[in-house]
């Protein structure tokens, strides 16, 4: 066997929860959020995809190393060492967050296909939720976590868009890593969401969920509860999860950027949904006959596939979440007559998010809504993400290290701040 592909091979069995999570970040809302971005500031914020993606990886790891090292997820975790008025603000949280999320990417999905297909909005709505939903409640563990993985590839459309157009490489450079901050309540706002839609409550339920789900396919889970080869196990962990939030901050830069030279340069300051900036590279992209069209169709996948891959993460976190708290019987790993709880809370939180499509909710004010709702929710959560992976008790000698413990409260400082100005500054 030749050395690159036992590489390849190599990297497909550590990969998992952390390449689905990080793929699952760069959702429809979080496209139409970086879409707006783009639009609205141009390379302005561009600035944020590095300067968070240390915090993001610190984040995802330690709510990760929570669900591994305890062998159960994070809302069963809270329950067991905070109190239950603690645990249900948190679970009602990510319920409400998500099922939002949930119903701008369905919406959001139907109007990208709406661009390749000639078919019924509302058509396209209900058999993409049918289709998440038989999959998701009918297809083994095993099976699902590979087509999960398969959706990943949706993210190549946006560095491949990307090179479609000429791009100001100086400028983009100096725009990544040089803060540029205005004190106003739009910039403000597009932040919170920004930060949002990369730190979400979801990823940090979903992400240590399913590392509880890839102990217990390996096996690894003793009969008193406890987890077993922990060091080899959280030593993958940690690629896949690095790799996972890498994936997903070059997504994102990638289309602030597309976003910030088609849209922005072509006074386009904002976009109705993340379809609508799809829609609108058209006739923007001219770098060579039919660009625009192979833009337009390239962008209208990734939002397809990305949230195909979303959409059952944000029930299956939600429904995680809820059945932890009320010792419901939870995974992928069950079959549907054996967990009627937790298959019920993934198809009420999917079908109430299709239902928000039909209120005549502008989409997207629902989409970057979603974004800075999860910004606002996300800081209680990281306080408990911090203190109990740092805690001896709760983590043992897998708590974090001081260098972990940092990112994560400096995470929940940051998130804090934003939030905080965005409320100083409404109005102004």
């Amino acid at each position: 066997m030749s050395k690159p592909w036992h590489k390849i091979k190599k990297f497909l069995k550590v990969a998992g929860p952390g390449i689905v999570t990080g793929a699952a970040d760069d959702d429809p809302s979080g496209i139409a959020t970086y879409s707006q971005t783009g639009a609205q500031f141009g390379y302005g914020q561009l600035w944020s995809m590095a300067w968070l993606f240390p915090l993001m990886v610190a984040v995802q790891e330690a709510c990760a190393r929570i669900g591994a090292v305890n062998g159960k997820g994070l809302s069963a975790v809270i329950k067991k060492y905070y109190s239950k008025k603690v645990l249900f603000f948190v679970v009602g949280l990510v319920f409400v967050a998500n099922t939002i999320n949930i119903g701008a990417d369905i919406g959001a999905m139907a109007e990208a296909a709406k661009l390749i297909v000639p078919v019924n909005f509302s058509i396209l709505m209900l058999f993409f939720t049918a289709s998440i939903l038989l999959l998701e409640i009918f297809v083994s563990y095993r099976s699902y976590s590979k087509i999960l993985k398969w959706f990943i590839i949706s993210l190549l459309a946006y560095p491949v868009s990307l090179f479609l157009v000429t791009q100001p490489w100086s400028e983009i450079l100096r725009a990544t890593f040089i803060p540029n901050i205005q004190f106003t309540f739009a910039f403000f706002f597009v932040i919170t969401g920004v930060l949002g839609t990369t730190i979400s409550p979801y990823m940090f339920f979903w992400e240590a969920s399913q590392e509880v789900e890839e102990e217990r396919a390996r096996h690894l889970i003793r009969k008193d509860g406890r987890p077993r080869g922990l060091k080899n196990f959280l030593k993958d962990l940690r690629v896949d999860n690095f790799i996972g939030m890498l994936a997903s901050q070059a997504g994102a830069w990638c289309i602030i950027i597309l976003s910030g030279t088609v849209l922005h340069h072509a006074g386009v300051f904002n976009v109705g949904t993340a379809a609508d900036a799809a829609r609108a590279l058209e006739p923007l992209v001219q770098s060579f006959p039919h660009a625009g069209t192979i833009a337009k169709v390239l962008f209208a996948f990734g939002i397809i596939g990305l949230g195909l891959l979303a959409v059952p993460v944000l029930s299956g976190s939600a429904s995680y979440a809820l059945s932890e708290a009320m010792n419901w019987r939870d995974g992928l790993n069950l079959k549907f007559k054996r967990a009627h709880g937790f298959y019920g809370v993934i198809t009420v939180a999917t079908i109430i998010g299709l239902m928000i499509n039909f209120l005549g909710i502008d989409p997207m004010r629902a989409l970057v809504f979603a974004a800075v709702f999860n910004g606002v929710a996300a800081v209680p959560l990281l306080f408990l993400v911090a203190k109990t992976a740092r805690s001896k008790k709760i983590m043992g000698e897998y708590r974090s290290g001081i260098t972990s413990s940092f990112l994560v409260w400096l995470t929940f400082v940051v998130m804090g701040i934003a939030a905080i100005a965005m409320f100083f500054t409404l109005g102004r």
